[in-house]
């Protein structure tokens, strides 16, 4: 399936999520709330394009031979193709950019192709780069200073984007805590000389910086009060179980850098593959530029006296009224 959230300063832009879902209502409002935070990413990264997103829905326990995933994927394509280039489809939890080129067989409207066919490749390292950028930023605000030497920082789930996320804090001086379901991850905890914890003793930790790096609605009404953070930037998206969370997390003097935002570095750099010639040292350029939407924000949260969430949405919403 595929969701399309807004064309109004671009073709909408969202990777193709293959995951497992319960039922088919599941996966419907989990592509509709993807599609609706891309829509806002890409107006925040001030960005010519939409937010759409695309879901394979696996059942429970299914493992895919190769030739059904060639075949879901290409049943995708077709989906795609349909569209007609009101959607671009990218890689996302799940894909690869190998599965994009398969979709590149049927479809032009695919971005995050690989370093070989002229694409950008994995988006994942400029995903980390726009979240260490975003984590300085929120320490900068809320502690003092953007240096991360000595900071207890929490990384909650090790996958592509949050294994390259503790590499960059750990090479800043980060005290690391790590944190994953897959006991496998343990490895790479061990690498980087951080102590491993269980996701639920990651978050509850007493730390500078909880970075939720897996998936989504870990903030909720029940886990707030027992934060002992005091920042919050991660590559999660809709890390919010619901909009409210985010006064709950204001009333704690928990900064919380919205999620939309500090994760936009991925489409970002694919805005840079769909602009013609792809350039690394420009996507990592405008990537970096996270940083200052984010200080606009938390200037704009603060002399509006609301949270960043209201501040980051207000942004965008003045982006989505004006051409790109």
């Amino acid at each position: 399936m595929v969701a399309i959230h807004s064309t109004a300063r671009g073709p909408s832009l969202g990777g193709c999520r293959m995951w497992s879902y319960e039922d088919e209502g599941e996966a419907v409002r989990d592509v509709l709330r993807l599609a609706r935070a891309m829509t806002f990413k890409a107006a925040a990264a001030d960005l010519p394009l939409g937010g759409g997103k695309g879901v394979i829905a696996l059942r429970p326990g299914t493992a895919l031979t190769s030739a059904r995933r060639r075949a879901a994927l290409l049943d995708f394509a077709d989906t795609v193709d349909q569209l007609d280039g009101r959607y671009i489809t990218a890689e996302d939890v799940g894909t690869s950019s190998r599965d994009m080129t398969v979709i590149r067989s049927v479809t032009p409207h695919v971005g995050g192709l690989s370093r070989a066919r002229g694409g950008s490749g994995d988006p994942s390292p400029y995903t980390a780069l726009g979240v260490l950028a975003a984590i300085e930023v929120t320490c900068e605000r809320q502690l003092g200073t953007a240096s991360l030497q000595g900071r207890r920082v929490a990384i909650v789930g090790l996958g592509h984007v949050g294994s390259r996320v503790a590499r960059l804090c750990a090479r800043a001086g980060a005290r690391l805590i790590a944190a994953d379901i897959d006991p496998a991850k343990r490895d790479v905890a061990r690498a980087l000389g951080a102590r491993w914890m269980t996701p639920a003793q990651a978050l509850e930790a007493e730390v500078d910086v909880l970075s939720p790096c897996a998936l989504g609605g870990v903030l909720d009404s029940e886990v707030v009060p027992r934060l002992r953070c005091r920042t919050i930037a991660g590559a999660a998206n809709n890390q919010l179980a619901h909009d409210g969370v985010a006064d709950l997390l204001d009333a704690r003097g928990i900064l919380w850098a919205p999620d939309f935002v500090a994760n936009a570095g991925g489409i970002v750099n694919i805005a840079v593959e769909l602009e013609g010639r792809y350039d690394p040292r420009r996507a990592r350029a405008r990537v970096r530029g996270i940083a200052g939407t984010l200080r606009q924000i938390y200037d704009d949260a603060e002399s509006m006296g609301t949270t960043p969430l209201t501040a980051a949405l207000e942004l965008a919403r003045r982006r989505l009224t004006k051409p790109a």
